[in-house]
């Protein structure tokens, strides 16, 4: 055989087909739904991934502030930052950061999934996520996915 009826391809930057996919998290588990968004981030979805590039979708979440939690994690889990200064150390649940900064809960569970390195930041950018049922990226003609 002189040559190979197969070729790896590998995508960069440029060559990545990358979509606008819409998610809607009303009712939705938070984790489970994390770990699905992540993956399409990501772009492990499709047969073209290649793990040191950004070739995966943009991904709009709307209806943020209408996720649960199982058990009691709503009031028993805590989300802990630090002011910097010392004895800084702050603490929130849930039900209170929802709150506050409904987006918060999933920006953290799905910002944890991804690489810890610049890729990982650089593929954050590519998250869009809405409080409520309306987003501006009408203009890109998302497709609507369930999980």
């Amino acid at each position: 055989m002189d040559s190979l009826s197969y070729k790896t391809t590998f995508v960069n930057k440029q060559s990545a087909e990358k979509g606008w996919v819409v998610v809607d998290a009303e009712n939705q588990i938070v984790g489970r739904l994390a770990s699905e968004i992540a993956k399409v981030i990501r772009g492990k979805h499709k047969a073209s991934f290649t793990p040191n590039a950004d070739c995966g979708d943009n991904v709009i979440v709307i209806n943020a502030a209408k996720v649960r939690f199982t058990g009691k994690k709503l009031a028993d889990k805590v989300y802990t930052r630090h002011t910097g200064f010392t004895g800084g150390q702050r603490f929130a649940t849930p039900k209170e950061m929802l709150n506050k900064k409904p987006n918060f809960i999933l920006e953290n569970a799905v910002k944890h999934m991804l690489p810890k390195n610049r890729l990982g930041r650089q593929l954050f950018n590519n998250l869009h996520i809405y409080a409520g049922s309306e987003h501006p990226h009408t203009a890109q003609q998302p497709k609507e996915v369930k999980f």
